[in-house]
């Protein structure tokens, strides 16, 4: 489940042409939906959304909802995301959140879920004890009236976090009784805290990176599960090196 920006088709045809290009990775059936609301620069013409329309006619692969996109609104389509889940996947074991600016290595992913937990299972880069930030110029600015503790409870980084598919209808009955926050990873921790669900550690630390290093070994690409990139386009370059690396011999790492 990716969310991206209506106008980003860019970044949507990279994701398409690297990591979302396979149905089945170790014998698991794999798929992957573009999330949208509505844009803001469509100037009235309708001429953006004539062209998602078009790319969903061929891809099949978008879903969009009837909501302003943009940052302040994640939240939204976080919880759009969880209803769509719980509606259109009953038979799905697990789903990931994953930004559209991100290396995914979809076979670590798997390799990993294939052990893991069934039920009540998230994981992700888990953050704990993050102070609340009270600067009126910080992106994460939220004023005690919104939230009166000082620190967060404990949350997966929005970058990308794993589920199982039993979360998606709990997490919805939870943010009935939340009240909402625009920091979308924040507000999701908020919703399993109050449902009483730990989050799960990752098995190995450095599978999910928040940078890539300063001097990445030979076999990197192959060893992480997420990395954040500058960009969508930086993509393309990694995913060359990553297929290199494989055809060298290096291999995904055993989780």
């Amino acid at each position: 489940m990716i969310p991206v920006a209506p106008s980003n088709r860019e970044a949507r045809d990279i994701i398409r042409n690297t990591w979302g290009n396979k149905s089945t990775v170790l014998g698991q059936r794999i798929s992957h939906y573009f999330l949208l609301g509505l844009s803001k620069v469509d100037n009235g013409t309708g001429a953006l959304q004539e062209q998602i329309l078009q790319e969903s006619q061929i891809n099949h692969d978008i879903l969009q909802s009837d909501f302003l996109d943009t940052y302040k609104n994640l939240t939204i389509k976080t919880m759009i995301m969880f209803e769509w889940l719980t509606s259109h996947c009953p038979n799905t074991s697990y789903a990931m959140k994953v930004d559209s600016d991100i290396f995914l290595n979809v076979h670590n992913l798997v390799n990993m879920l294939l052990r893991a937990p069934q039920n009540l299972y998230m994981t992700g880069e888990v953050v704990r004890n993050a102070a609340v930030s009270r600067n009126p110029n910080s992106k994460w600015y939220l004023p005690a009236a919104a939230f009166p503790q000082s620190t967060y409870p404990p949350y997966v980084m929005g970058l990308g976090y794993v589920f199982s598919q039993d979360l998606p209808k709990r997490i919805l009955e939870a943010s009935a009784h939340v009240r909402a926050l625009y920091i979308e990873d924040v507000y999701v921790g908020l919703c399993l805290r109050h449902l009483r669900i730990s989050l799960t550690d990752l098995p190995h630390h450095g599978l999910f990176r928040l940078t890539v290093p300063h001097t990445p070994s030979d076999c990197y690409w192959t060893s992480v599960i997420t990395t954040i990139l500058q960009d969508s386009k930086q993509l393309l370059s990694v995913w060359d090196q990553y297929e290199t690396q494989i055809r060298r011999g290096c291999l995904s790492r055993h989780l």
